[in-house]
C-alpha cells in the first residue's frame, strides 16, 4: 500500500501525540514536497515519507526507525516507503544507506529542519517567513546552539545531494515557508 496523506496522518497521529513532534513531521512533510517539485518527483509520495518518518519517536525512542517500519509492515505500507524512514538513520541508528533522491533529501532535510526551527523561535519576529540563509549559517557554526542537531548528518547530506549548504538551506527555508502558519512559524509579522 502507498498510504494517501490522510491515511499518514491517522497512522502519525495514532503514535505521536506531542505538538513539537507533530510540528517536526509537518515541517519535514512541507520540505520533501518542496524538494520534491524541485526534483520532478511525486510531492505526495515525498510528502507521506517525510510526514511518517519520525512515527516511532515518541512511544519507542530507543527503537527509532525500526519500530516505525514494523509499524508501517504491519499495516501494509509499501517497501519503499519503510526503507526510505529507515534511511534517515543511517549512521545513528541504521545501516540503511540513503540511495534515492528521495531518502538522501529526507536524512539531510530532518536534522535541518530542526534547527531552522530553533532558529525562527530565538528570532523577534518567530518566524520563518523573512529567515535568510545567513541567519542560519550563523547558528549553524555555533555548537552549543540547539545542540541536538547533528551538523555532520546535514553536511554529510549534502555531499550525498550534491548541494552546496546554503542552497539546501534556502530550499529548506522555502519549503518551510509553504506550512508556516502549520508548523507554528508564522509568527508575529
Amino acid at each position: 500500500m502507498k498510504p494517501t496523506r490522510e491515511q499518514a496522518w491517522q497512522i502519525l497521529t495514532e503514535y505521536t501525540k506531542t505538538k513539537a513532534l507533530l510540528q517536526h513531521a509537518l515541517a519535514v512533510e512541507a520540505v520533501m514536497m518542496h524538494f520534491a517539485k524541485l526534483a520532478g518527483e511525486d510531492p505526495q509520495q515525498w510528502g507521506v515519507i517525510g510526514l511518517l518518518h519520525d512515527l516511532d519517536y515518541e512511544q519507542f525512542p530507543n527503537q527509532h526507525c525500526h519500530k516505525t517500519a514494523e509499524i508501517l509492515a504491519e499495516k501494509g505500507v509499501d517497501e519503499q516507503y519503510l526503507r526510505a524512514v529507515c534511511s534517515h538513520g543511517f549512521g545513528i541508528c541504521t545501516d540503511i544507506e540513503p540511495r534515492s533522491r528521495l531518502e538522501k533529501t529526507l536524512y539531510t532535510i530532518d536534522e535541518l529542519t530542526g534547527l531552522i526551527n530553533a532558529v525562527c523561535l530565538m528570532r523577534p519576529s518567530k518566524s520563518v517567513l523573512d529567515l535568510e540563509v545567513k541567519s542560519v549559517r550563523k547558528k549553524f557554526k555555533q555548537p552549543s546552539f540547539a545542540a541536538g542537531v547533528n551538523r555532520e548528518v546535514i553536511q554529510k547530506g549534502c555531499v550525498m545531494l550534491g548541494m552546496d549548504l546554503n542552497d539546501v538551506i534556502a530550499e529548506t527555508i522555502a519549503g518551510m515557508r509553504e506550512a508556516a502558519a502549520e508548523i507554528g512559524l508564522q509568527g508575529n509579522l
